[in-house]
């Protein structure tokens, strides 16, 4: 029997790479905040919370080493900058919004499921 998802498996398989982009605990995040259109980095700070600057900054930097993020820096005093997402970045838009309402959707469900675990597990059964 054939499995067409075993190619995920494969070292080079660009799955890997979408996983890779997507499981860093920032970027799908960011990514979304972005998806509002263009934004300072103070701007983002604020947007998505509990994120410190220095993992922002990190976060858009590989953003922008992905193509998915692209920063735009205004000749003006004092200095302005801003993200976008580029066109590759959209792409990434209707998915993300996919897995945001399965979150929405499941996400009560999962924290039922955590704490039955949790209960079970203290009670020693």
């Amino acid at each position: 029997m054939h499995d067409s998802a075993g190619s995920v498996f494969l070292a080079d398989c660009p799955a890997r790479l979408a996983i890779e982009i997507i499981t860093n605990k920032w970027a799908v995040v960011v990514l979304f905040a972005l998806s509002r259109g263009p934004c300072r980095h103070g701007e983002l700070v604020d947007l998505v919370g509990g994120i410190s600057r220095k993992v922002l900054t990190q976060t858009l930097r590989r953003l922008q080493g992905y193509g998915l993020v692209e920063r735009h820096a205004y000749a003006e005093a004092p200095p302005r900058v801003e993200y976008s997402l580029t066109d590759l970045g959209l792409t990434l838009v209707e998915p993300i919004a996919v897995l945001t309402d399965w979150a929405r959707s499941y996400g009560g469900a999962i924290v039922d499921f955590q704490e039955a675990a949790e209960e079970e597990l203290a009670s020693g059964s």
